[in-house]
This record gives C-alpha cells, sequence and structure tokens, in this order.
C-alpha cells in the first residue's frame, strides 16, 4: 500500500474540500445549500480541457505509479480491478488506501474529488473477511426482489465502509446460452427476473445517494451479452433489433426508472459493431428513449476492442466518446487516452459540448454523493464488513436460493439423529469452489479464500451428537454401514472468458470417479452440486437419489445444511432451463425444447416430514 505525505497545501485544500461552504461565501461549486445544477454549472464554467478530461478518466489503482500521479493527471476516478487489493488486504487498508487517493484529488486546483469503482457482484468480494452472497444465478432462483435489495444494501455498506463509493454492480445480462462463462452472474434466462431483480439498485443506492451508506449502482452490461453466439464472451449478439428490445432491453429500462446512477457498456457487438462504438443504442436509446442522464462508463480496456486490434487508436478514441460513453476505463494507458482526447478535441473530431456533457453527468453523481462535502471514509461502516447480521442474510439468501430437482424415496430431508452420514466431493469443504469466479481475486479460485462457512462444516454443525458424519474428499472408505451419502461436487472457479465451454458440459473425472465409489457402496446419494450454471448430468442422474442445484452459495454454506436437513423448506425455482445435453445449448423456455428440468422447477418436501 502507499504511504506519503502530501504536505501543508495539501492538508489544507483537504480541509477546505470537506468542509460545506457557507452561502455566497466562496465559489457556487463549494456551496452545499445551492441546487447541484448550479454548482456543477459553475465547476464547469472554471474547468480548462485538460481537467474535463481528466474527469473522463479512470485508471486502475496499479497503475499509479508514484505519490503526486492523481494530482498531475486530475483524475476523475480510480478502480480496483477483481484483483487488485492493498496489502494487507483488510477493511482498514481499504479505507486508508482510499483517503490517500482522494487527498491526491483534493490537492488539484479546483480540488474535485475523486470516484473510486470496484466490482463487488456478490458482496465486497474482493475484500478478505467480507460476506459473500450468492452469485447472481442463485438469487434468480430466489425470486425474492426484497431479499435482493437487502442484498444491495448490505453489500453497499460494507463497500461504504473501505471508502469505495461506485460499485460496478448489478449485472442485468439475459443468459441465453449456458456454454457463457458469465452466466451465474446473470439472474436468470428471462428478461423478468433481471427486471425484478433491480432492487439491487435501490439498496445499493438508499434513500438518496448522499445519505449514509449509498454508493453508485451500474446495470451492465449494456446490451445483449448474454445473448451471443454460441455462448462466446465479448463475441457476436446476431439478432434482430426486435428480439435484442424484448430480450434483453427490460431490466435496462427498469434500472433506469429506478435512477440507476451508471450503465457500463458490453465488450460485445450487435450485428458486427461493438458496442463501445454503438452511438444508436448508447445515444438514442439509452440516454434519449429510456431518458438516462447519469454516467456511461466503458469496460476495463473496452474502448480498444472496436477496431479488433489490440490497443487504442484515436479513432477509436472519438468513436467511443461520440458514442456516447462518457467515462472511459484506461488502466494503465491514462496518460495516453487523455492526451489522445485533447488531440481529437482541439481537432475539431470530438465537441467541446460532448465533453461538457460528459462532465455535466460525471460532476453531477459526484455532487449526489456528497463527495464535496465528506471525500473521506465513512469509518462507521467498517464495522459492517462481515457482520453476524449481513451473514445472517447471506444465510437466508442461501437457503432461498437451493433448488430440490430430485427426491428419491424422501431421502431428503436427512436426519439430524442417529444418522450415519458420510460426506464426500472436493467442493465440500472447500470456501473457494462454493463461492466461484469475483472473489479475493478476478477469477477466483479454490481453497480457502475468504472466511466463512463451508457447507461440510454446516453438515457437522446441524447434525447432532447422536449422528456420525465421516469426510473424505474422493470418497474412500465408504461403506453400507452408512445411511446416506453426501456429495457435494461441481465446477471449480472461474470468470469471464476463462469460464467459457464450447465443448462438454459434464462433470470433471475427479466427480465422476468420487461418485463411482459412492455407487458402487450402495449407499443412497445426494448430490449437492456447485456450479455457475446447469451441468450435463443426465447420464448420472439416475444413479443419484437427491439432487440440489447448490449454484455457487458463497460464504455461508450453513444455509445449504439447513435445507438438506430440513430446518429450511427449499423454495428455489429454476431461473434457467436445464439442458438433457449441452448439445441442446442454447436451450431457453418457450423454444420448444424439453429439457431435462423446465424453467421454473423446484421441488418442496412434503409436510410432516
Amino acid at each position: 500500500m502507499r504511504r506519503f505525505t502530501l504536505g501543508i497545501l495539501t492538508a489544507a485544500l483537504v480541509l477546505g474540500s470537506h468542509t460545506p461552504a457557507l452561502a455566497g461565501n466562496g465559489p457556487a461549486y463549494r456551496d452545499a445549500w445551492r441546487p447541484v445544477k448550479v454548482r456543477v454549472a459553475d465547476l464547469l464554467s472554471r474547468m480548462t480541457l485538460d481537467e474535463k478530461i481528466g474527469q473522463m478518466t479512470q485508471a486502475e489503482r496499479l497503475g499509479i505509479k508514484a505519490p503526486g500521479d492523481v494530482t498531475k493527471g486530475m483524475l476523475g476516478s480510480l478502480l480496483s480491478g477483481g484483483s487488485s487489493q492493498p496489502t494487507p488486504n483488510n477493511a482498514v487498508t481499504w479505507a486508508d488506501m482510499y483517503d490517500d487517493f482522494q487527498k491526491e484529488a483534493l490537492a488539484t486546483r479546483l480540488g474535485i474529488p475523486l470516484i473510486y469503482g470496484v466490482d463487488a457482484v456478490h458482496g465486497h468480494n474482493g475484500l478478505y473477511g467480507a460476506t459473500v452472497f450468492p452469485h447472481n444465478i442463485g438469487l434468480g432462483a430466489t425470486r425474492d426482489p426484497s431479499l435482493v435489495k437487502k442484498i444491495g444494501r448490505a453489500t453497499a455498506e460494507e463497500v461504504s465502509g473501505t471508502g469505495i463509493d461506485w460499485n460496478f454492480a448489478p449485472c442485468l445480462c439475459v443468459a441465453r446460452n449456458d456454454r457463457w462463462g458469465r452466466t451465474y452472474e446473470s439472474f436468470g434466462e428471462v428478461p423478468e427476473i433481471a427486471s425484478a431483480m433491480t432492487t439491487a439498485i435501490d439498496g445499493m443506492q438508499g434513500r438518496s445517494l448522499s445519505a449514509p451508506g449509498s454508493v453508485l449502482a451500474t446495470a451492465k452490461h449494456y446490451i445483449g451479452d448474454g445473448g451471443t453466439t454460441g455462448g462466446d464472451d465479448q463475441g457476436e449478439t446476431d439478432i434482430s433489433e426486435a428480439e435484442l428490445r424484448a430480450v434483453h432491453l427490460p431490466p435496462f429500462r427498469e434500472a433506469v426508472r429506478r435512477g440507476v446512477g451508471s450503465v457500463m457498456i458490453s465488450y460485445s457487438s450487435w450485428n458486427g459493431l461493438k458496442m463501445h462504438a454503438g452511438s444508436y443504442l448508447i445515444n438514442d436509446v439509452l440516454k434519449g428513449e429510456l431518458g438516462f442522464s447519469g454516467i456511461v462508463i466503458s469496460d476495463y480496456n473496452g474502448i480498444d476492442q472496436i477496431d479488433r486490434q489490440p490497443g487504442f487508436t484515436p479513432a477509436e478514441v472519438t468513436a467511443s466518446i461520440n458514442a456516447g460513453i462518457d467515462m472511459v476505463m484506461v488502466p494503465f494507458e491514462y496518460q495516453k487516452f487523455m492526451d489522445t482526447l485533447k488531440a481529437e478535441v482541439l481537432a475539431g473530431r470530438v465537441t467541446q459540448a460532448r465533453i461538457d456533457d460528459a462532465n455535466k453527468r460525471i460532476l453531477t453523481k459526484k455532487f449526489e454523493l456528497g463527495l464535496f462535502e465528506r471525500p473521506l471514509t465513512d469509518r462507521r461502516f467498517l464495522e459492517t464488513v462481515g457482520s453476524d447480521e449481513h451473514r445472517a442474510l447471506a444465510r437466508q439468501a442461501v437457503r432461498e436460493s437451493q433448488v430440490l430437482l430430485k427426491n428419491e424415496n424422501r431421502v431428503l430431508p436427512l436426519d439430524k439423529s442417529r444418522n450415519r452420514i458420510f460426506v464426500a466431493g472436493k467442493s465440500a469443504d472447500d470456501i473457494g469452489n462454493q463461492s466461484g469466479g469475483w472473489t479475493v481475486g478476478w477469477q477466483g479460485k479454490s481453497g480457502p479464500v475468504t472466511e466463512g462457512t463451508t457447507i461440510l462444516q454446516g453438515i457437522r454443525h446441524t447434525a447432532k451428537p447422536s449422528s456420525t458424519v465421516t469426510f473424505d474428499k474422493d470418497a474412500n472408505g465408504i461403506d453400507k454401514s452408512y445411511d446416506v451419502a453426501v456429495a457435494v461436487i461441481g465446477e471449480t472457479p472461474y470468470a469471464e472468458g476463462r469460464g467459457d465451454k464450447p465443448e462438454g458440459m459434464g462433470l470433471d473425472a475427479e466427480d465422476l470417479a468420487t461418485l463411482k465409489r459412492l455407487q458402487d457402496s450402495g449407499v443412497p446419494t445426494v448430490v449437492v452440486l456447485v456450479s455457475g450454471r446447469p451441468l450435463d448430468i443426465a447420464r448420472q442422474l439416475p444413479e443419484w437419489d437427491g439432487l440440489i442445484a447448490s449454484w455457487l452459495p458463497g460464504s455461508e454454506g450453513q444455509g445449504v445444511a439447513d435445507v438438506l436437513f430440513g430446518d429450511y423448506n427449499p423454495t428455489g425455482k429454476l431461473p434457467v432451463t436445464w439442458m438433457r445435453s449441452a448439445d441442446q445449448q442454447p436451450i431457453n423456455v418457450g423454444d420448444g425444447k424439453s429439457g431435462l428440468f423446465p424453467f421454473g422447477f423446484g421441488l418442496r418436501y412434503r409436510h410432516g416430514w
């Protein structure tokens, strides 16, 4: 983590920056009592072109190489990418890091504060010890918008407690092909679910952006990223405008209606045109037709891809800004971007009016967030990180997300008493596997990546002392003396790109070997499938007595155990159609294909168990 002294001048500027000016005292933009529109206009009138371009630039914090770079560059925004955490990775170091960078921004001529973004897509997932909620596919299975709103609020509090004021969530993609590696970031295969779950925005942004614990939310990725051919990440969405509007636009329409503060553009293309250059869909549809007045931000190095060649060019910079992108995420080449954009403005290829419009949108959100009055971390929210209250909420979300798909001979719920239970599988005692990608690292990883309760720990905690719980990851030692076996298997962590499955979508060799040992023992077997999407399991399903789609439950594995033992009667419903084989992809409700389990399917336990 960077630590340095900014000097007496900086200290004075910082103090002045978060002390509200009295009416008529100093410049109008410093006057907290004036309307935001007046403050924005006043500040904009004082800004040079360089300062305006700085506001339109978002750099990765790892790209800041020396003290004073934020001040020198007059940068408007920073982000921490999925694997960009301070060392040590705890809430206090995050807050200290944020405050150090913010003080640099406040040392600029006009003292315009930074806005700092992270991908807190299932809790403040980059922070070790934060509450990790189920990924969106599991939340879609709950069909519970009020729960999602509470999760949005809890996430905002933990994010806010570390200083961060901008969350790149929720993802409102409608996943139409489960081969896509971001399927778990989707609430489901129909727009109605994602539209309903825009309540996450209400939770994150609170009653007002200036309220304590509120953060700016982001609807992403606009538009059509879940509809690419073959489920190819960042690929081609080759569909009609009518289908784009019917399937992929409704969640964004609802997000705008709820006042979402920002929208992130998709890497994908629509009928051959990269969305980062898609003026019609950004300027005409999003900003015009839908009336979106917030910040349109690019994805990470997203403008580089417009000409499908590495690195960005002046033409790409101009195309993206003229297409309606207000802030550009240029993690490491931010100075090159600023120089290029300035040259394009001076050459007349980007108008001053377009630069001013982008700045109005950015500055409006900064004023609405109260950053000019309270630029530093509100450390009252540090205590919410991984709090008992938030973990209880996550446990409830896990309970509601479990989908019971098979229950032969009422093998479930498990008996807590006088029961010999054998637990196996690579994900039974692995919090990294059960949390998935975007967990203390972009792609996630197996192992003890964060704090929480594994599914095995939940089972052991729930079973009574009169029961025996034996665990072997590979199912070695299972015999007929056991009453039931629980196999916790599925996918290991991944995120975009690496998660794409253009070929097979079945269980891996390790899982199949574990299942074979359980099957050979003759013990009734319940499978808990930990995965970011449906898997190709039709051949193995007849061998299983019970099956629960657990999705990626996050840090609170106790919620899975609550369902296994019947402390919670499963209520989850499939947010996607479960394929009979990978060859059926894409398969979606209404397309005439017969799945292994239909969209909306989910069993419950019978009364009186």
